[in-house]
């Protein structure tokens, strides 16, 4: 059958079934979808179509009316990490760290419209051209980032981060290459020892990825406080974890609930850890003094380009919110944060973790780091694929008093 033809076919099955819906009753999806694929039948009578076409239809029409349209064949497959819709006639698909223009649009602006309103209405959000930015989720913790018009002029625009069901391991980094065993084994005994950590890098390079599975280091007897924007970490093997999401304000400008407000919440619910998403703004403040009263073993991430980039971003996130001399946020910052990590992505499109530092101090005017593994390139394949690995830089731990509180007295 032409693509004209399906269309028009499918179009006609929609029309037939919104009429033999009644629209004031509660239908299920099991009952839609058995009086769609009815109707189909009925219509192969007059049209040939085989069963994997007739199937086809079926799915397109139940997905157009009861999931996410053209967006849901997609967001099924599992091999597909990111989904950028630029308006509904243009959507990139990337699957296996590659991009590509995909074949699938909307069949109106409306549609995709329809979909937005669908996703962010599910996490109690709202975009509309009075607030046309909002981050959502999906059910699956998609991680969901909306921009309309009139911001967005060949809106509107759509971007889903898809993360697999199940939460990356330490052992899935080391297979794909990200970090080595003998890192892995000292990333556990930092997580478990309690050093406050910071996963930093560049959009994509896998900071959320990479806390995941930090996250199953973590003592499962420990109560563990989560903290995003959208909630998209995984953390399991925990019971006694508490989850808390921001909240944007309404359409009177009334309810907004902050990462300020929820980290400044946390500390009344006597947590062992807070684990803070992303650091963007003046919360910077707050989970710096987190880390600083005795919430030792937190974890958060931040984009940066490079482990001192971070302290840098740090200390201007500070200053956006407090009015605290550069010295004293400095200060701050060394005694708060123990470990920083950098990630990044390649250029082969893969995600490597380039340098894992200790915070030693603050001396002279400066944050004081010591290097502990840095990433070292050895070539290129024929492919194109980069060939190198972590290695074990000459310093020593400075500051091993928490590893001895834990009992891990061995050379570090």
């Amino acid at each position: 059958m032409k693509a004209e033809e399906r269309d028009k076919l499918i179009n006609e099955i929609k029309r037939v079934v919104s009429e033999r819906i009644d629209l004031k009753k509660d239908i299920s999806d099991e009952e839609i979808r058995e009086l769609i694929t009815q109707i189909v039948f009925e219509k192969s009578k007059q049209f040939y179509l085989n069963m994997s076409e007739k199937h086809e239809i079926i799915e397109s029409i139940f997905n157009a009316m009861r999931r996410l349209d053209i967006l849901q064949p997609i967001l099924d497959d599992k091999s597909v990490t990111e989904i950028m819709i630029n308006g509904p006639d243009c959507m990139f698909i990337e699957r296996n760290g590659e991009t590509f223009r995909s074949d699938a649009r909307f069949e109106s602006r409306e549609k995709l419209e329809d979909v937005i309103q669908s996703i962010v209405s599910k996490v109690n959000r709202t975009v509309n051209e009075a607030s046309p930015i909002v981050d959502a989720r999906l059910q699956d913790g998609s991680r969901v980032n909306v921009v309309l018009p009139p911001i967005a002029l060949n809106g509107p625009i759509m971007t889903i981060r898809k993360f697999p069901e199940k939460p990356m391991t330490a052992e899935q980094l080391i297979k794909f290459g990200s970090i080595t065993e003998e890192t892995a084994e000292f990333l556990r005994k930092l997580v478990r020892a309690k050093y406050n950590i910071f996963i930093c890098g560049g959009t994509g390079s896998g900071k959320t990825t990479f806390l995941n599975a930090m996250s199953n280091f973590i003592p499962a007897d420990e109560r563990i406080i989560t903290i995003e924007d959208s909630a998209e970490l995984q953390i399991t093997g925990i019971e006694n974890i508490v989850k808390m999401e921001t909240r944007n304000a309404n359409t009177e400008g009334k309810g907004e609930v902050t990462i300020r407000d929820l980290i400044k919440s946390s500390l009344r619910m006597r947590p062992e850890r807070i684990v803070v998403g992303e650091v963007r703004g003046a919360e910077a403040l707050d989970m710096l003094q987190a880390m600083n009263t005795g919430h030792d073993g937190s974890l958060s991430t931040g984009h940066a380009n490079s482990t001192a980039d971070m302290l840098s971003r740090l200390e201007t996130m500070v200053l956006s919110g407090a009015l605290l001399p550069l010295e004293a946020i400095r200060q701050q910052i060394a005694s708060a944060i123990d470990i920083i990590i950098h990630l990044a992505r390649l250029r082969d499109k893969s995600r490597r973790t380039m340098e894992i530092a200790e915070v030693v101090g603050y001396k002279n005017g400066e944050i004081m780091l010591n290097p502990i593994y840095v990433f070292e390139e050895e070539g290129e394949t024929p492919e194109g694929k980069i060939v190198g690995t972590l290695k074990r830089t000459q310093n020593e731990m400075v500051h091993r008093d928490k590893f001895r509180a834990a009992g891990m007295i061995n050379r570090m």
